[in-house]
C-alpha cells in the first residue's frame, strides 16, 4: 500500500500560514488524479489543492483550520482506485439528458378576492393584495372595514418599500476569510502611513466612443477580443507615467524606487471580491494585447485560477467604479504604489465647448497619490496628460498615424 502525503504548498515569498478555507471532498472519498480536493486561503489570494495520485482521502485538518505552509494535510491511499464509467452507463446518462423532461401540470389556483372600490383603493396606496384579506361582505368580498381591521393589525404588504424587507432579527457571524483581514489591514495602513490626497477632473468621451464605434467589429473580427475604453485609459496612462515618472515610483524605506516600466495593475470583480492582477510591461502593449490580457485575467478571476505571480509588483493601478454605476469616489492606493487612477460612469452633461453649451458624454476621473513622493503640480499634470490623450486618441494615443493602422495593425 502507498501513500501520498499531499503538503500545502507556498502561496508566496513571507507567507508561512494559510487556512483551509473549504475541502470539496469528504473523508474516505476516492478522488482521481489532479481533482481539487479544497481550498486553501492566504492573504494574497485563494488557491486550490490538487490530489497528486489517484486514490482514497484522509483529511488531516479541519475547515477553517489554520496551518503551515508544508504541512502535510491530506493523504492519498493509492491503492484505491476510481470508479471508470463503462460506455453503457456513459450512454445511459446521455439518454437521461436528452430525455424530455415532463412538467407536472400546475395546481388550480384559488380565483382572486374581490374588494369594494374604496377598499382596494385603500389596498392599493398600500401596496397589499386583496388576497391577504379576509372578506367579510357578500361571497368573501373585502370590505372598507375589512381592510381597516387588517391594517390595525399590521400590514404585510407586497410592496418591498412599505415594510422593508422583513427580517427576522436574527445575526449571521462569518469568519473573515485571510485575504479579506489582509485587505482590511492594508487600507487601513495606507490611510496611516501615506499621506494621500485625491485630484479630480473631467474627460470628454467622445472622440474615443467615436472611434471604438468605428472600429470595435474590425477590431474583434482582427484580434478575437472587444475593444473596450479600459484599454485606451491602460495606453493613456503608460504613456503619461514616461512623462511623469514619479507617479511610477515607490518609497522603500528611506528609498525612492523608480521603474522604467509599467506593470499596471486592472482592478477586476470576482466571486471572492476585488483583485487587482497585473499587466507585465503594459507601456510595451498594443491594444490588442492590452484587451486580450485583461480578458485572459478577469477570467482567471472569475474562476478563481489567479496566481500570486499574476497579483504580485504592480506600479500603478487603474480601478473602474463606472461599471457598477460610480459616478465619483476617491480610490484608496494598493500599497506600496504610490498611485492609482479611479475612473467612472460616462453621463451626458451639458458642457460648454467654444462658447456654445453642448451635451456630450462625460467621465470623472480621479488620481489618488501619495503626496510623500508625488508632488501637486506632477499629479495634476499626470491626469491633465491623461485627459488630454482620451479626448485627442487621434493624435496622443496613435502618434499622429491613423487610427484604423495602429488598431488593426494595417
Amino acid at each position: 500500500m502507498a501513500i501520498v502525503d499531499i503538503k500545502v504548498p507556498s502561496p508566496g515569498e513571507s507567507i508561512s500560514e494559510v487556512r483551509i478555507a473549504r475541502w470539496l471532498v469528504k473523508e474516505g472519498d476516492v478522488v482521481s488524479k489532479d481533482q481539487v480536493l479544497g481550498e486553501i486561503d492566504s492573504d494574497k489570494a485563494t488557491l486550490e489543492l490538487s490530489a497528486e495520485a489517484e486514490g482514497k482521502v484522509q483529511l488531516l485538518a479541519k475547515e477553517d483550520q489554520t496551518v503551515n505552509v508544508g504541512d502535510v494535510v491530506v493523504k492519498v491511499d493509492t491503492s484505491f482506485k476510481a470508479e471508470k464509467k463503462t460506455k453503457a452507463q456513459e450512454q445511459g446518462q446521455e439518454a437521461k439528458k436528452a430525455a424530455p423532461s415532463v412538467t407536472p401540470a400546475p395546481a388550480p389556483v384559488a380565483a382572486p378576492a374581490h374588494a369594494t372600490p374604496v377598499a382596494k383603493a385603500m389596498l392599493d396606496e398600500k401596496g397589499v393584495s386583496a388576497d391577504r384579506v379576509k372578506g367579510s361582505g357578500p361571497n368573501g368580498r373585502v370590505t372598507k372595514s375589512d381592510v381597516a381591521a387588517y391594517m390595525a393589525g399590521g400590514v404585510k404588504s407586497d410592496a418591498v418599500a412599505l415594510n422593508g424587507w422583513g427580517g427576522s432579527r436574527n445575526q449571521n457571524r462569518q469568519k473573515m476569510t485571510t485575504l479579506r483581514k489582509k485587505v482590511a489591514e492594508r487600507l487601513v495602513s495606507v490611510k496611516n502611513q501615506t499621506a494621500m490626497l485625491t485630484t479630480f477632473n473631467e474627460v470628454d468621451m467622445s472622440a474615443v466612443m467615436a472611434l471604438r464605434d468605428k472600429y470595435k467589429d474590425r477590431f474583434k473580427e482582427q484580434y478575437g477580443v472587444g475593444l473596450g475604453f479600459m484599454s485606451f485609459f491602460t495606453k493613456a496612462v503608460t504613456e503619461a507615467l514616461r512623462l511623469f515618472p514619479a507617479v511610477n515610483g515607490q518609497i522603500d524605506g528611506e528609498e525612492l524606487v523608480m521603474s522604467d516600466y509599467a506593470d499596471i495593475g486592472i482592478a477586476v470583480s470576482s466571486p471572492k471580491g476585488l483583485m487587482v492582477p497585473v499587466l507585465r510591461n503594459a507601456e510595451k502593449m498594443s491594444l490588442a494585447e492590452i484587451e486580450a490580457g485583461i480578458k485572459n485575467l478577469a477570467v482567471k478571476a472569475r474562476d478563481g485560477k489567479l496566481s500570486i505571480d499574476e497579483m504580485s509588483g504592480g506600479t500603478f493601478t487603474i480601478t473602474n467604479g463606472g461599471v457598477f454605476g460610480s459616478m465619483l469616489s476617491t480610490p484608496i492606493i494598493n500599497p506600496p504604489q504610490s498611485a492609482i487612477l479611479g475612473m467612472h460612469n460616462i453621463v451626458e452633461r451639458p458642457v460648454a465647448v467654444n462658447g456654445q453649451v453642448v451635451i456630450r458624454p462625460m467621465m470623472y476621473l480621479a488620481l489618488s497619490y501619495d503626496h510623500r513622493i508625488i508632488d501637486g503640480k506632477e499629479s495634476v499634470s499626470f491626469l491633465m496628460a491623461v485627459k488630454q490623450m482620451i479626448e485627442d486618441p487621434d493624435k496622443m494615443v496613435f502618434g499622429n498615424r491613423e487610427p484604423g493602422e495602429v488598431l488593426l495593425g494595417l
